[in-house]
């Protein structure tokens, strides 16, 4: 009679061939299976430490031999470097050309002349409308014994000489001043002078010459730039220039004339 398995204590190989045969050899290598799993892993970590202490292992053994290199001496021979050749030194740079110098104001003079007393023109006096009103125009005063009315033609000459007050002239007896004189006008310029932005980024600085026309009434016209500095600078000192009052103008003989004038506004970072 077949007795009847008792699963409470029954192993997984019991249960899985409780209704096989036992001797075939399934059931044999499935019981000792799990063994043959652990020797297994007990040999892979044995080996494993084997393999890891293996390099130590070898160190202890074999410690108390040395070694002895034996280094081949190199003998290096040190020559000479070649001896520089004496080259002459690079020249000089070129010197920069001195600034061009500051407008002086001069005044002419004008040197008296000795001439003989037949080369001296006698002076005329030139008569008042109101005596030509009622005598004969001539080119010479005649005294006549008739105030008969004759109608003169008088031809101009000619040759019609230079208009003075056209001409616009650089060298005069009398230079025109600005109002009050040149400390004036150097405080007019410092007053209303404004540093240019672009010129003060690129940290410009120097010289701006500006040349003007001064009228017979002193005004100021024809203003340009003869010595440019760039960045604005220019610009502003024209613009400065434009708003002078009026000069006291210059004076040629005597007489008010044209004169230009050159003013250098110089443009400085402190």
């Amino acid at each position: 009679m077949e007795t009847k398995l008792d699963y409470s204590t029954a192993s997984l190989n019991d249960i899985v061939f409780e209704t096989r045969n036992k001797a075939y050899g399934a059931y044999f290598l499935r019981k000792i299976y799990n063994k043959h799993v652990t020797i297994a892993t007990f040999i892979a970590i044995a080996i494993f430490i084997l393999f890891i202490s293996a390099p130590l292992i070898a160190n202890l053994l074999g410690g108390d031999e040395e070694e002895v290199v034996l280094q081949e001496e190199r003998v290096v021979e040190l020559t000479e470097p070649p001896a520089l050749e004496n080259k002459p030194p690079p020249p000089p740079p070129p010197d920069l050309p001195p600034p061009p110098p500051p407008v002086v104001s001069t005044v002419k003079f004008t040197p008296p002349v000795i001439k003989k007393d037949e080369e001296v023109r006698k002076e005329e006096k030139i008569p008042d409308q109101k005596e030509l009103e009622d005598v004969v125009i001539s080119t010479a005063t005649v005294e006549g014994n008739t105030k008969e009315e004759v109608l003169t033609v008088v031809e101009a000459p000619s040759e019609v000489g230079e208009v003075v007050e056209d001409k616009i002239f650089t060298f005069v007896e009398q230079q025109p001043s600005f109002p009050g004189g040149e400390s004036e006008l150097n405080k007019f310029i410092k007053k209303n002078l404004k540093y240019p932005p672009a010129a003060l980024r690129n940290g410009l600085e120097g010289l701006v010459v500006v040349q003007f026309v001064v009228n017979r009434e002193g005004e100021i016209s024809d203003v340009a730039v003869v010595k440019k500095l760039g960045g604005g600078t220019d610009e502003e000192a024209m613009r400065v220039v434009k708003m002078m009052p009026k000069f006291a103008p210059a004076k040629q003989n005597g007489r008010p004339v044209s004169f230009r004038y050159t003013l250098p506004v110089r443009f400085g970072l402190q």
